[in-house]
């Protein structure tokens, strides 16, 4: 059996629910989803863009809490209240990632948790 080591950080929201922010297996990460909810607060922030930044800062406190990085992202998943939105997850996940970016997937979805407007999850590889 796998070694499952438990990835947790006060830098991105406590898990809501039965999950772990992330879980590492090997040299693999499995980041859950992360929505627009600031952690100090536990409050969503206001606005799409502003959302989609929070989301993206939580992802990256994770993954620095497993010893990576952003660009350690293989696999980013997007869940959007509103495709409409695609291009501005577009325009500010180029603020965050480096080239080759990770293979990824955007789905339209009727509803989030907390009323969130975007939420993403995302598979990182330990480089190293």
């Amino acid at each position: 059996m796998a070694n499952k080591q438990f990835i947790q950080t006060p830098d991105a929201p406590a898990a809501i629910g039965t999950y772990s922010q992330a879980i590492r297996v090997n040299e693999t990460v499995y980041l859950s989803g992360q929505i627009g909810l600031d952690p100090a607060t536990m409050q969503m922030v206001e606005g799409i863009d502003d959302q989609i930044h929070r989301v993206f800062q939580n992802l990256r406190a994770v993954a620095i809490a497993a010893n990576s990085n952003l660009d350690g992202i293989v696999k980013l998943n997007v869940y959007l209240t509103d495709l409409k939105n695609f291009a501005k997850v577009n325009e500010i996940m180029a603020e965050y990632f480096n080239p080759p970016y990770p293979a990824r997937a955007a789905v339209g979805v009727a509803a989030l948790p907390r009323g969130a407007w975007v939420e993403m999850d995302g598979v990182l590889v330990i480089r190293g």
